[in-house]
């Protein structure tokens, strides 16, 4: 994002085609991704049981288990598919870059493909504790 060369080589930053506003983009997605994952951890903590008191109409109410379920569910589904193609492309692509920046690279990406089945594992556990009462 910032220019800093981390390995890539040029032609790796050429073929991203993010010119000029597209510097905007890491940054974006990097706050959309934090957002999943704190209401990641709604599933996990007694906060995601129930509507935050200052939402009109739904404040104090329990969340319905499919309104949290089914999002979670499919967000796990799609991490997991991601996940599987961040490994096998990880380890088929043939990119222009050092040696150190592959390893760094691997190193960063690697722990999201396991996202997926651990927002799985969380997800079936919420539903289970939901739903015995």
């Amino acid at each position: 994002m910032l220019g800093i060369p981390l390995g890539l080589g040029q032609s790796e930053y050429d073929a991203m085609l993010i010119p000029g506003g597209g510097l905007l983009v890491l940054p974006l997605l990097s706050l959309a991704q934090e957002g999943l994952a704190w209401l990641t951890l709604g599933l996990v903590r007694p906060w995601g049981e129930v509507w935050p008191r200052w939402l009109p109409y739904l404040g104090g109410r329990p969340v319905p288990v499919l309104a949290a379920v089914a999002p979670a569910a499919f967000g796990a589904v799609a991490c997991s598919v991601y996940g599987v193609l961040l490994v096998w492309t990880t380890l088929h692509a043939e990119m222009d870059t050092t040696t150190w920046g592959n390893r760094l690279m691997t190193a960063c990406y690697l722990p999201m493909a396991a996202w997926g089945p651990l927002l799985g594992a969380v997800t079936a556990h919420y539903y289970r504790r939901r739903t015995r009462r």
